[in-house]
């Protein structure tokens, strides 16, 4: 009797931590800019948005564990893959995020791809993650360049902007926005007045600005990010370009440059975006938790980004039953209407780009005491017109599928 009592007491201390083992947690990694040009409009507000997807999961599912790590790739490659490979190798991360520069999420696609996993780009913004580096691990849900280019340019020529002068950023994205808006206006029907191209981080755009100007072009095009951007704008303002006959347009800016600016200064200009946080109850709902956890701050659309996509991943994963399989999960990710409460439904194509409604906005008039109320609406872009046809961006998927 007493060995058959000692058998099962061994017995059950066995099975107890075996029980609390089966349970493998899934394990979400945010890959950022924690100090850099990309920090204020993803960084640590993408690791809080990524937290609050997961604790809004985990509440609906108490048994079933996920953790949420963060890694700063510092804007360099080789410091992204080298996270990106331990992270997949030896500390069990399912799903890859975020990772704003396109560089790095290029390389941390290919990554991802021979371990299996899942990667979720809210933050870079290459045409090239579906194109013709498209992968069956990989979702695009931030804006591309194709959309930031197009959707502007042929809202403005179709409300009479016909004539264009680009001030670009003289490095592979600017040129890269400047070429696919200039293929945009021309198929529209407008003309190019010219362009002229200055270095990053150039403090002085008088001249470059000035040339603008004298061009009498309808729209003084800025294709450029982050802090080129936000210096152009502050001089534009210097020399009476806002608000007058002339439309400044950015092909590339986010709600928290805006912030930055205020909208005294940046008053008129077209804004391009997927989300705004002031577009209905359920987005400001969210965005009033997220504020209450970040320092009063309002999420940017990448932020918003950043919850979708864990939330849309988790849904996935839970009928694959395998969050580690990452071609499962994306194919049925694919396969099935993707829903949150920040976007509604959405569709992810054969060639990994989700898709969205796109909107079009003015920054408005300051309200006196609302900080954050900054945009009023120009247009709504469909989804089925707001991102570059299927067929056209040479991914294999799509090659092979047909």
């Amino acid at each position: 009797m007493r060995t058959t009592v000692n058998l099962a007491l061994l017995l059950g201390l066995l099975a107890a931590p075996a029980a609390a083992q089966t349970e493998k947690p899934i394990r979400i990694g945010v890959l950022s800019d924690l100090g850099g040009a990309f920090a204020d409009v993803s960084g640590p507000g993408s690791i809080l948005a990524a937290k609050m997807a997961a604790e809004d999961y985990r509440a609906q599912h108490p048994g079933r564990p996920v953790e949420v790590i963060s890694g700063d790739h510092q804007n360099k490659a080789d410091i992204g893959s080298t996270i990106a490979r331990r992270w997949t190798d030896t500390e069990g991360v399912d799903l890859i995020i975020d990772v704003p520069n396109s560089a790095v999420a290029l390389a941390v696609s290919e990554i991802v791809k021979t371990r299996n996993r899942t990667f979720l780009v809210t933050g870079g913004v290459s045409s090239a993650l579906t194109g013709t580096q498209c992968s069956p691990n990989t979702v695009h849900y931030s804006l591309d360049t194709w959309t930031m280019a197009n959707v502007p340019t042929q809202t403005l020529v179709a409300q009479g902007g016909k004539t264009w002068y680009y001030v670009t950023a003289d490095y592979a994205f600017g040129h890269d926005m400047q070429r696919q808006s200039t293929k945009a206006l021309e198929k529209s029907g407008g003309r190019v007045f010219g362009s002229v191209n200055y270095p990053s981080s150039t403090m002085d755009y008088s001249s470059f600005l000035l040339q603008a100007q004298a061009s009498n072009a309808d729209v003084i095009a800025l294709a450029a990010a982050n802090g080129d951007f936000v210096n152009a704008m502050k001089q534009a303002v210097e020399f009476n370009l806002m608000g007058g006959k002339q439309k400044v347009v950015g092909l590339a800016v986010y709600i928290s440059d805006i912030i930055f600016l205020t909208s005294r200064v940046a008053k008129g200009a077209v804004v391009t975006n997927n989300w705004y946080w002031d577009l209905n109850d359920q987005t400001r709902a969210f965005s009033a938790r997220f504020a209450k956890r970040f320092n009063g701050k309002v999420p940017t659309d990448l932020q918003a980004g950043a919850y979708a996509a864990v939330t849309n991943f988790l849904a996935a994963a839970d009928e694959v039953g395998a969050s580690s399989d990452g071609r499962a999960v994306v194919a049925k990710m694919k396969s099935r209407p993707n829903h949150d409460p920040l976007y509604g439904e959405s569709t992810i194509r054969q060639d990994g780009r989700r898709t969205t409604p796109v909107y079009v906005w003015t920054v408005k008039d300051p309200t006196p005491g609302k900080s954050y109320d900054l945009f009023e609406p120009l247009r709504t872009v469909p989804m089925s017109e707001a991102y570059r046809p299927l067929t056209d961006g040479g991914c294999p998927l799509v090659t092979a599928a047909n």
